[in-house]
């Protein structure tokens, strides 16, 4: 008898539990709440594939530099060629990141801003006429559409990735002490830019990190310090940015990997772009 009563009591919690499950589907706030559920994750389905898309169209190719120490500056490789701003010559540590393969090109900042702003015009030439004030626009919109963390690098990285990081030969330019196997520059350029990748890369596979156009970089522009400096940020405050790595219209001289330039963040003219840094995930 008592088993009996066990499986009664068993059977009728089960047919209780059943329909009180199937009352609370039925309930039409339950419904309303599934269904809103439902659309959200769509949503979000659908957000997650466009930017996937958007990011295999803009094809942003990025470099890994892996973490290291070197002497930034002037050095005994820049001989008598280093201007005073590069002095002192300094140990500066970064931590690993990425790093644009090439500068953004016209076709990159079109996908994204849907203008081309450049002076000589070409999908894959360098994007130009653009302030340091555009490029933080341009980034912003970036990782809203692709849901990266893309940035500017900072001047240290800048040289650090344009010197070949770990794998440097103590080369002048950035790949070679023979500027025009690695440099678009005013003795070769024709007056013009030209399209990224066109000339060897440096020893991480960079390109153009010496001539075609100048490139901006996250830092205000101040004086070096002999300290010993891990991952540096350049001043807290300024009123000018620095840009790296010479361009197409101005002299050997000014491509060379220590060569630092700098700019008002609100000007922009036909020789200035920028390439692409972002943290490792």
């Amino acid at each position: 008898m008592k088993i009996k009563y066990y499986i009664l009591l068993l059977l009728l919690e089960f047919f209780v539990g059943t329909a009180f499950l199937q009352r609370q589907l039925d309930n039409p706030l339950e419904q309303q709440r599934r269904e809103q559920q439902r659309k959200e994750q769509q949503k979000e389905a659908q957000r997650l594939k466009a930017q996937r898309e958007i990011f295999a169209k803009l094809n942003i190719q990025m470099i890994f530099v892996e973490g290291g120490t070197f002497t930034m500056g002037c050095t005994s490789g820049q001989s008598s060629d280093y201007f005073d701003n590069e002095k002192p010559a300094h140990r500066v540590t970064v931590s690993g990141f990425y790093i644009g393969k090439y500068e953004v090109t016209q076709a990159q900042w079109k996908a994204i801003m849907g203008n081309n702003p450049s002076y000589f015009k070409g999908d894959n030439l360098p994007v130009v006429c653009i302030s340091w004030d555009d490029v933080q626009k341009f980034i912003r919109k970036l990782n809203a559409q692709t849901g990266k963390q893309y940035r500017l690098p900072t001047e240290a990285e800048w040289e650090f990735a344009a010197c070949g990081g770990n794998r440097s030969q103590g080369y002048k330019y950035s790949g070679s002490n023979t500027v025009g196997n690695v440099a678009w520059y005013e003795e070769n350029s024709g007056g013009t830019t030209h399209a990224v990748g066109s000339k060897s890369s440096n020893e991480l596979g960079i390109y153009d990190m010496s001539g075609n156009v100048w490139e901006w970089c996250s830092d205000w522009y101040g004086n070096y310090s002999s300290n010993v400096q891990i991952n540096p940020q350049g001043p807290s405050t300024g009123s000018i940015r620095v840009n790296r790595g010479g361009s197409w219209n101005y002299g050997a001289r000014l491509m060379r990997a220590s060569y630092r330039g700098s700019d008002a963040p609100g000007n922009l003219n036909y020789a200035l772009g920028f390439r692409l840094a972002c943290d490792p995930q």
